[in-house]
């Protein structure tokens, strides 16, 4: 059963005063992520949805191919997510542990990835001007109170917002997006636009390469690596996306308007 909105906000938001007056500024606590009680991978996270994130990593990771019983192991206050097993492939040689700033790094991600995502298909044909009003169309309503969260919007090939997760770590937003779409039977996201609200890392291109999204779009600046990577995976890279304006920098096959 999901939780009610008001008891998401009570998990998600705090009130702070100062200098006269109270804020509200979004939780960041620590979450454990457990397979048959192992711990496997601690991230900073906004308490809400943890058992789509937790899925959503997990499957970005290669390490689980289907939905999974998840749950707290007693209630959320604990922050410990307990995965049920077994995991497809064996997490030793990973080391998982992630900030909210930058997520989970480890040598030689780039060849792995080649390895164990395939290249996304065809996906759908869009236009310039649907990239670049994406961002516009990702509704943040905790953002917009707090100015402190990132997030993640799934949409459909004709710009339709199907889905869409907010976290203090970008990289968590976009695994619960990827958790929920598990969880629904949505994977591969085959005809599916992924938009970010800030930069294009790696870890983001790597999640969107796992998931079989064949476009991604984000508001900020894509790193160097981002685009090598999407560039081997067939992906559509596109970034500063905003006042209807998109830089492609990879995938330009897909643009109607090319």
């Amino acid at each position: 059963m999901s939780e009610s909105a008001d008891a998401l906000t009570a998990r998600t938001l705090v009130t702070v005063t100062h200098d006269g007056r109270s804020d509200e500024v979004v939780v960041e606590e620590p979450l454990e992520i457990r397979v048959d009680g192992t711990p496997l991978a601690v991230t900073m996270r906004t308490p809400a949805h943890d058992e789509e994130l937790a899925l959503g990593f997990l499957y970005a990771e290669g390490l689980i191919d289907g939905p999974r019983p998840a749950g707290p192991t007693e209630d959320f206050a604990a922050n410990i997510v307990e995965v049920s097993g077994p995991l497809l492939r064996d997490p030793a040689a990973r080391h998982f542990y992630a900030t909210s700033s930058c997520g989970v790094c480890g040598k030689g991600a780039l060849e792995e990835i080649a390895v164990i995502a395939p290249a996304v298909g065809p996906g759908p044909r869009v236009s310039r001007t649907l990239l670049a009003d994406l961002p516009e169309r990702l509704r943040q309503p905790t953002f917009e109170r707090t100015g402190g969260l990132h997030a993640t919007g799934l949409f459909s090939g004709e710009g339709e917002l199907l889905l869409v997760r907010e976290d203090v770590g970008r990289h968590n937003a976009m695994d619960k997006v990827v958790g929920r779409a598990l969880l629904d039977g949505m994977l591969p996201l085959a005809d599916g636009i992924l938009c970010v609200s800030g930069r294009l890392c790696f870890e983001l291109v790597q999640k969107a390469a796992m998931a079989g999204a064949p476009v991604l779009v984000g508001v900020g600046a894509p790193s160097s690596l981002a685009i090598e990577l999407a560039g081997q995976r067939g992906i559509t890279l596109a970034g500063f996306a905003r006042r209807g304006s998109v830089n492609v920098y990879t995938g330009e096959q897909r643009l109607q308007d090319s």
